[in-house]
């Protein structure tokens, strides 16, 4: 018996260096000639219950069943045929309780393991969808709406008698676009971020597209300010440049306001124009750029709100918590 315990301590030794099916079939060689011996090694046996996972999924089930079976033996006292060893019956009863206890907790390891599998599935599909999400948010904000203003920059120097002004603009629309396109493919923060605090990017970009535009636009900045976390600035500069982007495009405004605000608790940016507004029921008018600012407000626990009425002009808020950096 000591032979047979030294020689199950050494399999066991060898661990992973063994094959998974051969390295099962050793253990229940060394556990159904120990319990011969004694009893007790049925804990020895119990321990096959953990290498089931080794052998090919077709097998795993059959593992469990004969782990099941050696522990029932040992619960019977051990093999048939031994003095001290339960009548067959019991012997056969054992067993039979054991496997049938063996064969529902592999089923239900099994259905974990497929559960586990199909969530790891969903959550990669998730990651996925939302970095997909991501991109067409940046490319949206940052390469539609560059290439928009090179297109209308250049459509007004084919129809003016002195179009150097368009081109100078143009190019400087199509420079920044590409850097900010290379900013987004490697996530970092928009160039106006890294080199000023929020409201003064924000009265930056504000600056850029009245000139471009030649629409008055005024900034405001009310409350304490202070910095909050990267992702929050990035969220409201890019609503601040969508919003103005849309009001190029279709609100045909002599006046913007901006209006950025530092309460307590949140941060709240309102733009106001004087254009021809849209009834409430369109909102969706303004295509994706309306979606991509919800989708960024609400993946940060954020809030959209558009007031407007055809003739009086539009109202947007967007509403972020004040997380300070």
């Amino acid at each position: 018996m000591l032979a047979i315990s030294a020689l199950a301590a050494g399999w066991h030794a060898l661990g992973r260096r063994v094959p998974g099916t051969p390295f099962f079939l050793g253990h229940v060689a060394l556990a159904a000639t120990l319990i011969g011996f004694a009893p007790w090694f049925g804990f020895f046996a119990f321990t096959g219950y953990f290498l089931v996972d080794r052998l090919p999924e077709r097998w795993g089930l059959a593992g469990a069943i004969v782990t099941a079976g050696l522990v029932g033996t040992s619960q019977a006292g051990g093999w048939p045929g031994g003095d001290e060893v339960a009548p067959v019956w019991a012997w056969l009863l054992l067993v039979a309780v054991n496997v049938g206890v063996g064969a529902a907790l592999m089923r239900f390891a099994s259905r974990e393991q497929r559960m586990q599998a199909e969530l790891r599935a969903r959550e990669r599909e998730a990651g996925v969808l939302d970095e997909r999400a991501r991109l067409a948010r940046e490319i949206h904000d940052t390469l539609a709406q560059g290439l928009t203003g090179i297109v209308t920059q250049l459509e007004a120097a084919r129809a003016a008698a002195a179009p150097d002004r368009h081109i100078d603009a143009a190019l400087a629309l199509a420079r920044e676009s590409l850097t900010e396109a290379r900013r987004s493919v490697d996530a970092l923060r928009p160039e106006a971020l890294e080199r000023a605090r929020l409201p003064e990017a924000i009265a930056a970009v504000a600056r850029g597209w009245s000139g471009l535009h030649g629409i008055d636009a005024t900034v405001s900045t009310e409350g304490d300010v202070r910095p909050m976390r990267p992702e929050i600035e990035v969220v409201l500069l890019r609503t601040a440049q969508e919003a103005l982007a849309n009001v190029g495009k279709h609100a045909r405004a002599t006046r913007v306001g901006l209006t950025l605000t530092y309460f307590d608790d949140v941060v709240m940016l309102d733009v106001r124009d004087d254009g021809v507004g849209f009834a409430p029921a369109d909102d969706g008018a303004g295509g994706y750029g309306l979606t991509a600012m919800r989708e960024r407000l609400d993946a940060l626990a954020g809030r959209l709100e558009i007031e407007s009425e055809p003739g009086r002009g539009t109202a947007i808020s967007a509403t972020m918590p004040a997380v300070v950096a």
